[in-house]
Order: structure tokens, then C-alpha cells, then sequence
């Protein structure tokens, strides 16, 4: 049964638009070499509803701004788009709005977050791979009970020194979580939220980035064996000191190595992840299957609190952040998530891919 969805309602509970709000809506198009589908042009009619909806609650609203497709999931965005077919600086359509929602093929979350850390005025929501479907599921969430589930995973991820994760293939990772803070993408986008003012949207997840070894003689401890599987093959992931060292497998870990060869900060491992949008659903799309359960990333970290930028990649044309999903539904589950806090107590928060801390 799908859920109502009212989208105003979804817009007010998110951003609480006002008329002193100068609201710009963001998506991009195929570039050249590209195939446009039926959900990418469907999303960019969504880009124009939510733009007619921002107006419709009292927000001035810009042109839309269309840009040519970046390179990939969190590279830089290229230098310039269209507003009413006349080319433009996205850098100063940025920066001529409070609020902006990006509705784009290709998550522009990381090169995003540096505009709101440049300026405390700007709020943005990121919405990569959205598709309407999600209208029916973890856009029709209740984002109170949303935001309360990721505070009180991001505050545990926040305590914690490590997570120790056993995925249903017998395979474990150990996360070194020190010298790093837990944050909740929590849905809210609003002008009093304190903090940095940057969420994913469908939202719901706590997460954190683990230790990187940046520290002088103290390397990583994150360490362990992640299976993977892709089109009913599988790999493993050999991990040490938060890097992928190594691939077992046939063809798909073949694939996999010609992935990871091309630039080492690809082998980073960038994110440890707890979703816990109650209405999301696993469909296929990273966007909103990482907010049903346990997921980790690699590559980018420094746009969530790490130290791995752009700077560290060979080309940008190399720089990605990756997210893997285990939440039910998915081929591979994570079987069991404990944290260990500084007193040496331990709690398991997730077991056979539920939650039990609420």
C-alpha cells in the first residue's frame, strides 16, 4: 500500500521556507556520451515541482539550474550550467541562494558541503538518484521520528572507540572509530538548525568517518574481511589500516581491482554508516537503501569529517565516494553491528539487520 505523500507538507517539515528564503533547485542532464532514462527525465520534472512548491510557500524562488553530468558520485561540479537557457556560473547560483536542493543523477553532496562551510547562511539538501517512487516510502517518512532514531545513533557513534561488524557470510570488520565525531542526517534543513547545514534527503542515518592513521606513529586499526556481491557474484575485501590491501574472488574481484588500481585514495575507507528511516526501502538505489541499515563507503572522506579530499586522488576524474549497502533486501546483510565505548563496555545496536536501541 503506498503511502500519501503531500509535498508542501514534506518541504515545511524539511526547510520551513520563508519569503526571506531565496530557494534554488539544481539537477543535471546527460553529457556527452550519456544516455538519458525515463527516471533521470522524470527527476528533472520533480526539480521543477519542488521548485514550484518552494514559491507556493512564500520562498523566492531562482530559475532551475541545469548542469552537464559531473564525472561521477561526488566529484567536482562542473564550472557552469543554464538558468532559462542562458549560461551561468553555478559557484555564483549558488551563491545567490539561502537554500538549495541538488535533484541530480550523480551525488553532488561532496563538492556542496564546501559551499556550506564557506557560509553560514546557505542550507542544502542533497537528493541524488531520487526517484518517485520514494514519495511512497522514505519521503513520506515521520521526520520527527526520523531525526530522533539518527540523534541517538550518531550520539552512540559518537561515544564510541571501534565497531566491530559481522556480516551474514561469516566475514567481520573492525572500524577504528577514535579521534572522529558521529553526525545524524536527520532530515532537518530548517534556519534554526545549528550545525552544519547539509542533509541527504530522503534522510535518516547516523554516521561517521573512521580513523584515517593521519596521526604521526598510529596507524589504523580498521582492519577485517568486507564481502561484496554484485549480479549473484561475490568478493572479498581485505582491509588494513582502513585500506583496501586486497581482493579474493574471480571475475567480479577482477573488475573490482581494475576499479581500485586506477588511484589509490580509492582504497580508503571512508564512512561507516547507520540508516534508520523506518519508511525506506531497498529498490536499488544507493539514495535511499542506505537509509534502511548498516552501510559503509570509500574513497572521499573530508566533505563528513575526514581527511581524504580531492587533493588526494591522481585526477579528479578518479574521485568517488561509495556507498555499500547491507540492510535487508540486500544480497549480503550485516548479521551484527557492536560498538565498544573509551570504559571498554560494549553494546550490539543492530542484530540480523534490525535495531536494538529503539
Amino acid at each position: 500500500m503506498k503511502t500519501s505523500f503531500d509535498l508542501h507538507r514534506l518541504l515545511r517539515d524539511v526547510f520551513d521556507p520563508s519569503p526571506d528564503d531565496v530557494a534554488l533547485v539544481m539537477t543535471d542532464h546527460p553529457r556527452a556520451g550519456m544516455t538519458d532514462d525515463p527516471d533521470w527525465v522524470d527527476r528533472r520534472r520533480m526539480a521543477e515541482e519542488w521548485r514550484d512548491g518552494f514559491a507556493a510557500l512564500g520562498a523566492r524562488t531562482l530559475p532551475l539550474l541545469q548542469y552537464p553530468a559531473s564525472a561521477g558520485n561526488n566529484a567536482d561540479l562542473p564550472e557552469s550550467g543554464q538558468q532559462d537557457g542562458r549560461d551561468i556560473s553555478i559557484r555564483d547560483a549558488i551563491a545567490s541562494a539561502t537554500l538549495v536542493v541538488a535533484m541530480t543523477r550523480f551525488s553532488a553532496t561532496a563538492p556542496l558541503s564546501a559551499h556550506v562551510k564557506a557560509r553560514a547562511d546557505l542550507r542544502v539538501a542533497s537528493m541524488p538518484g531520487v526517484l518517485r517512487a520514494m514519495e511512497h516510502t522514505a519521503l513520506a517518512a515521520d521526520y520527527r521520528e526520523v531525526a530522533r532514531r539518527a540523534r541517538l545513533l550518531a550520539e552512540r557513534l559518537n561515544r564510541a572507540e571501534s565497531a566491530d561488524v559481522e556480516f551474514d557470510t561469516g566475514h567481520r570488520c573492525f572500524f577504528d572509530l577514535r579521534y572522529r565525531s558521529g553526525h545524524a542526517d536527520d532530515g532537518d534543513c530548517t534556519p534554526s538548525k545549528e550545525g552544519f547545514r547539509l542533509i541527504n534527503l530522503p534522510s535518516g542515518e547516523a554516521f561517521i568517518v573512521p580513523y584515517e592513521g593521519e596521526r604521526l606513529n598510529e596507524p589504523s586499526r580498521t582492519a577485517g574481511e568486507i564481502p561484496v556481491a554484485w549480479s549473484g557474484e561475490q568478493a572479498v575485501l581485505e582491509i588494513r589500516a582502513n585500506r583496501i590491501e586486497s581482493i579474493r574472488g574471480g571475475a567480479y574481484a577482477e573488475r573490482l581491482r581494475a576499479h581500485f588500481d586506477i588511484d589509490p585514495a580509492r582504497r580508503n575507507i571512508a564512512e561507516l554508516g547507520l540508516g534508520c528511516n523506518e519508511a525506506a526501502v531497498v529498490r536499488g538505489s544507493v539514495l535511499e537503501d542506505e537509509k534502511v541499515g548498516f552501510h559503509w563507503a570509500y574513497g572521499r572522506s573530508e566533505h563528513l569529517g575526514g581527511i581524504t579530499g580531492p587533493g588526494a586522488f591522481r585526477d579528479p576524474a578518479n574521485v568517488v565516494h561509495h556507498d555499500i549497502v547491507y540492510a535487508p533486501g540486500c544480497p549480503i546483510t550485516a548479521r551484527r553491528v557492536e560498538l565498544t565505548y573509551p570504559d571498554d563496555s560494549r553494546e550490539t545496536i543492530l542484530r540480523d539487520g534490525r535495531y536494538l536501541v529503539f
